[in-house]
């Protein structure tokens, strides 16, 4: 393990209780809010989230923004600086949307790095309303931020998996290797 793999963690709780620099939002293409931790991250960072999206959705991304794709907002009352909003995609079981997956989590990172922060927690995007099988879910998120913290480039010095049930948790424990 290199020293940049050895800086992720996994823990159990609430993303919206972290304080590091940006807090990964498993948002919807809308960027509008939602249920599970796009609507906890709206309702605990209060209206500034809100009012950020609308504006991005009133210029930048008139149509929402693609699945795969991530975008900063402020974090309004959270203790981060920034809402890093991805959306990933739709689980199915006869299409492999693994490269969606795959791509919400480098678009984080490369967001995450553009803005210099430090400090990253990510969810487990795709694995709540999406259906995505939470082993897999799992699997891919840590091989992909693993791959990307391991090539040296970036801000991006640690890494929290942050999930909401025991279920999760041990599913990212398991493919941590912890």
């Amino acid at each position: 393990m290199t020293d940049r793999e050895e800086l992720i963690r996994i823990v159990r709780g609430d993303i919206t209780d972290e304080t590091v620099d940006a807090i990964v939002n498993a948002a919807n293409s809308s960027l509008l809010g939602g249920g599970g931790v796009d609507g906890a991250i709206h309702r605990r960072g209060g209206p500034a989230i809100l009012e950020a999206t609308r504006e991005l959705r009133a210029t930048t991304l008139p149509d929402g923004l693609p699945t795969g794709q991530a975008v900063a907002t402020t974090a309004g009352d959270l203790a981060a600086r920034w809402v890093i909003h991805a959306v990933g995609p739709v689980w199915s079981g006869s299409e492999d949307r693994t490269p969606l997956l795959q791509n919400a989590y480098r678009s984080s990172l490369r967001v995450a790095r553009e803005l210099g922060a430090r400090t990253l927690a990510f969810p487990a995007i795709s694995a709540g309303v999406y259906g995505w099988p939470m082993d897999d879910a799992a699997r891919i998120a840590v091989s992909t931020v693993r791959a990307v913290l391991s090539s040296g480039v970036g801000s991006v010095e640690h890494v929290r998996f942050v999930l909401f049930s025991d279920e999760a948790f041990d599913a990212f424990r398991e493919a941590a290797g912890e």
